[in-house]
């Protein structure tokens, strides 16, 4: 195990070239970010009109395919309106995973749902379609065009996957259990910007889906969110709640409902435009990192996780898979001490005090997961 961490801290350092400390990852900016910048302060639009906005939509709609993407101050926010738009409310709930960043539960709190968990696959890291089917056959029942909790007579509004790490799910299999069961699909596609499964974009299987593009993603806009969905209705809704559910007029304030002032700044959208361009250069070098990881860890005792069957994955944070905890926490504190940021996977959702009481299927591959995932640098290497 020692020489392994040894031997791995010499192999990143030499692959970043550099004895400074390694981030997690970091934004890199190698484009037109200083350009369009200048252009959206010399204009004036810095905040949530401007010609960046939409433009930054359009790059996001061709590039994954949707037909419409609207652009959102953060991930949580688009995550929030998705999820609100399909129905989510007070007297509903959402099955999702337990094994995610804090924001896809946050997300259903903000509905006034519940979120419930069912496990995911090792492999994949996501939502499981077998825990899925399994706890749809055994704990819901089909009535009044929906699908109802058998335990808690709560209708389940929508599914919720997240593609951990940029790794897709078996998002095909998901989308067809919901189409059978009667739920909404919404994907959580917050770190999957650039991921493909059977050759279509992550985002594109439900009814809705969320991106972000905080700080530490593939891409950064400073912050930021994006809804995408090939419903125009939904897209319009969208658009429409996310300015403060403002009605269009030259010079007058009406608002026709409650709405939400969740607009992207033009200032970010100016860098997200940037970064949108040089896409395909950061994803082609985070591969090349991913498969020197994989070469790196080939025939270790410490496994690197790759891109599942028959998906394209953006590699956005690498991840290792240690024997046990003890070994992941021995991990931890050698390479954060010497200066090699890793970190492990989340708490588990169901752990956390405000979820404790809901709803669970057998967790058991999350919890097999919880205690042997480490995150390790992935940035791209300039």
């Amino acid at each position: 195990m020692t020489n392994n961490v040894s031997d791995l801290i010499k192999f990143i350092r030499q692959t970043y070239k550099t004895d400074d400390f390694l981030p997690l990852h970091e934004p890199v900016f190698f484009g037109n970010e200083k350009k369009y910048l200048n252009e959206c302060i010399d204009s004036t639009f810095v905040s949530s009109v401007g010609k960046f906005v939409d433009r930054f939509e359009v790059m996001m709609a061709e590039y994954t395919g949707a037909k419409y993407a609207i652009a959102t101050v953060n991930g949580t926010a688009a995550l929030h309106i998705a999820l609100q738009l399909v129905g989510t409310d007070e007297n509903s709930e959402v099955i999702t995973q337990p094994l995610s960043f804090i924001a896809t539960c946050n997300a259903i709190s903000y509905c006034g749902a519940k979120p419930v968990f069912v496990d995911v696959d090792r492999d994949t890291m996501g939502l499981s379609p077998e825990s899925l089917l399994l706890f749809l056959q055994e704990q819901t029942q089909q009535r009044d065009g929906g699908c109802y909790n058998k335990t808690t007579g709560k209708r389940i509004s929508a599914v919720l996957p997240m593609h951990t790490f940029g790794h897709p799910c078996r998002i095909d299999e998901v989308a067809a259990i919901c189409d059978e069961y009667n739920i909404a699909l919404v994907e959580d596609a917050a770190e999957s910007l650039g991921s493909f499964y059977k050759n279509k974009h992550t985002g594109t299987f439900g009814r809705i889906s969320a991106f972000s593009f905080n700080g530490n993603k593939t891409i950064t806009a400073g912050g930021g969110g994006m809804i995408v969905t090939n419903d125009e209705a939904l897209a319009k809704r969208a658009k429409h709640l996310t300015t403060t559910a403002k009605v269009p007029h030259a010079y007058e304030f009406i608002h026709d409902e409650i709405g939400y002032n969740y607009r992207l700044p033009n200032i970010n959208a100016a860098l997200g435009c940037a970064q949108m361009e040089t896409l395909d250069t950061i994803l082609e070098n985070k591969r090349m990192l991913a498969l020197a990881y994989e070469v790196f860890f080939d025939g270790r005792a410490i496994s690197f996780v790759k891109e599942p069957e028959n998906a394209q994955s953006n590699y956005w944070l690498n991840a290792v898979i240690l024997e046990n905890k003890q070994k992941r926490d021995a991990f931890l504190k050698a390479t954060n001490e010497a200066g090699t940021m890793t970190r492990p996977i989340w708490q588990l959702m169901n752990r956390l005090e405000m979820f404790k009481s809901c709803q669970t299927a057998d967790l058991t591959n999350s919890y097999w997961l919880e205690e042997r995932v480490v995150n390790i640098p992935s940035g791209v290497r300039l």
